[in-house]
């Protein structure tokens, strides 16, 4: 790939596998054949997952992304010199810690915004970390929306081709069930339908996920799929929208996942992560839609129980990084 593009990497929580992840996936020659990574962190912390990993590597420390090398054999950091890597102790909560992730995703939201990266493909942070900061934000997708001033943005997987849109995130289920309006169907299937254009797909055939069993037997077991979603979709349907559905939950991912539909929205956190998950854990990659900038990122997290013992496999990461470099030249074209 000759137009490759630059892809920041925010290390993370500095106790967590975030730093051994990146610098395992800076060694494989396949992610430098597709794009320029550089990572967005503190470089005593970096040259420790260094030494953690055994990895073959030299670091190059620089303060903008113009002036990185971008060949295998070298790490290029941007060093926020943050964190006591003396001192750091892996596997615990911190506030230090918690406040450092934040400042790795505000200064690579800040490239992004200024066009010196194309894209962001996030490392894991940890919850309690950052609540001890006070970090006024629950994790990645509410910091990415505030700090770009956007509003509501999209969550998509991809695992194997399939990929899943999400109508409500961090809800209780009760919660999420009254959010699934026909208005919020008929906007989020305009909205998937414009992120998948932003990504570069041409085809976008999309099918609603059913919330009831049997999308609810016209009624027999619940009203929402008549009262609401299916409402939803006859209204995207007439803006021009190729969808179907509500289609059944237990058998709608199986198709996407063989090639019927090219995207399926669906209407809880739950319903989407488990097919995904259960697709393959590891190659399972979030893309955050409606953001000014590309993200992509792992779907684990810190992993304390086995950080800093050169345990944590990088296949997430890479496939994250792999997918921020596939879709990074359309979705700047497009805008």
């Amino acid at each position: 790939m000759n137009n490759r593009q630059i892809i920041a990497i925010p290390m993370g929580d500095a106790a967590g596998i975030g730093p051994e992840i990146a610098v395992k996936s800076l060694t494989n020659k396949e992610i430098y054949d597709v794009c320029k990574p550089v990572i967005v962190g503190d470089l005593d912390v970096i040259q420790k997952a260094v030494n953690i990993t055994k990895s073959d590597v030299e670091i190059n420390n620089i303060d903008n992304p113009e002036n990185g090398i971008y060949k295998l054999g070298t790490i290029d950091v941007i060093d926020l010199n943050n964190i006591d890597a003396e001192n750091l102790k892996y596997g615990e909560v911190s506030a230090k810690c918690g406040e450092a992730a934040y400042e790795y995703i505000k200064k690579s939201v800040e490239l992004a915004m200024d066009k010196k990266v194309s894209a962001l493909a996030t490392t894991p942070i940890n919850k309690e970390s950052l609540k001890a900061a006070k970090v006024p934000y629950i994790g990645h997708t509410e910091m990415l929306e505030a700090l770009s001033e956007s509003e509501d943005p999209l969550t998509m997987f991809e695992v194997k081709g399939m990929r899943i849109f999400f109508l409500t995130r961090h809800l209780s289920l009760k919660d999420a069930i009254n959010q699934m309006t026909k208005e919020r169907v008929h906007d989020y299937l305009l909205r998937c339908d414009k992120a998948l254009e932003r990504l570069g797909l041409d085809s976008k055939k999309f099918a609603v996920a059913g919330l009831n069993p049997h999308s609810g037997e016209g009624g027999l077991f619940g009203m929402e799929e008549v009262n609401e979603i299916k409402p939803g979709i006859e209204m995207a349907k007439k803006d021009g929208i190729d969808v179907v559905g509500p289609v059944p939950a237990d058998s709608v991912f199986y198709q996407a996942l063989n090639g019927k539909y090219d995207a399926v929205l669906s209407l809880y956190h739950d319903q989407g992560h488990i097919a995904a998950k259960m697709t393959d854990f590891h190659m399972t990659v979030s893309i955050t839609n409606g953001l000014p900038f590309l993200r992509t990122s792992v779907d684990h997290g810190t992993a304390f129980d086995i950080a800093g013992q050169n345990i944590a496999e990088s296949i997430s990461m890479e496939e994250c990084i792999k997918v921020a470099a596939e879709y990074a030249e359309s979705f700047v074209n497009s805008k």
